[in-house]
């Protein structure tokens, strides 16, 4: 177990990259889409963070919803995308991503050691709740949070602070895990123990709140946090 870890009570996972795969909606109509298809799966993650960000930034917050719509608009008109059925699929593809292959295994070794599970992501109800659903892990988490109950996106500390608000519970006891490097220092800032998984071995962005661990995949924590 690592040290940093070890007194966790709750593990709570961002949702879009750490336990689902965003790229998995473009991958299911890669033929739709045509030889554009991974340049605009990369630049629709990218524009879609950007927006939240500058929403922050303009105190103009909007469900995730409607931001990953425009991010995508962007991005289809970019690659001369006109045909609305693409847009259509892949907005409907968004509620039920995939979950990255050793997510299921991973939970569930978790809930049987008696761990408690959330998910705080930027994504609002609408989107979460179908999605954690049609993954059939919906039952593995106690909660699911949403950035849209503090009507701003991550990394401002109020939206990790609705971990402690919901859940009972004080920041040094929060083992936190997001693919996002930006994510991991902000919730790190904030007083979690963050993990950053890091499945695309990117270097580290160097922001304020150290990170305790970084780790490829998910099928890593369970032995960072002792569990057999």
């Amino acid at each position: 177990m690592s040290r940093a870890l070890a007194g966790t009570e709750i593990c709570v996972f961002d949702a879009y990259g750490t336990l689902f795969d965003f790229n998995s909606a473009v991958a299911r109509h890669r033929s739709a889409i045509g030889p554009e298809a991974d340049a605009l799966a990369d630049l629709w993650r990218a524009k879609q963070i950007q927006y939240t960000w500058l929403r922050n930034g303009m105190g103009a917050y909007a469900k995730f919803w409607q931001v990953t719509g425009e991010a995508l608009d962007h991005c289809l008109a970019a690659h001369r995308i006109a045909d609305a059925g693409v847009r259509e699929k892949l907005m409907s593809a968004y509620l039920a991503l995939d979950p990255f292959a050793e997510v299921p295994a991973m939970l569930e070794r978790l809930k049987r050691a008696g761990m408690r599970l959330a998910i705080l992501s930027n994504g609002n109800p609408e989107m979460l709740e179908p999605m954690v659903k049609a993954s059939g892990l919906a039952d593995r988490f106690e909660a699911v949070l949403s950035v849209d109950e503090a009507k701003v996106f991550k990394p401002d500390p109020r939206v990790y602070r609705l971990v402690e608000q919901r859940c009972g519970v004080k920041p040094g006891s929060v083992c936190f895990l997001s693919s996002n490097c930006w994510d991991a220092h902000g919730a790190a800032h904030f007083g979690f123990a963050t993990v950053w998984v890091n499945r695309g071995r990117t270097p580290d962005d160097n922001l304020p709140g150290k990170t305790v661990a970084e780790i490829d995949d998910l099928s890593q924590l369970p032995s960072l946090l002792g569990v057999s």
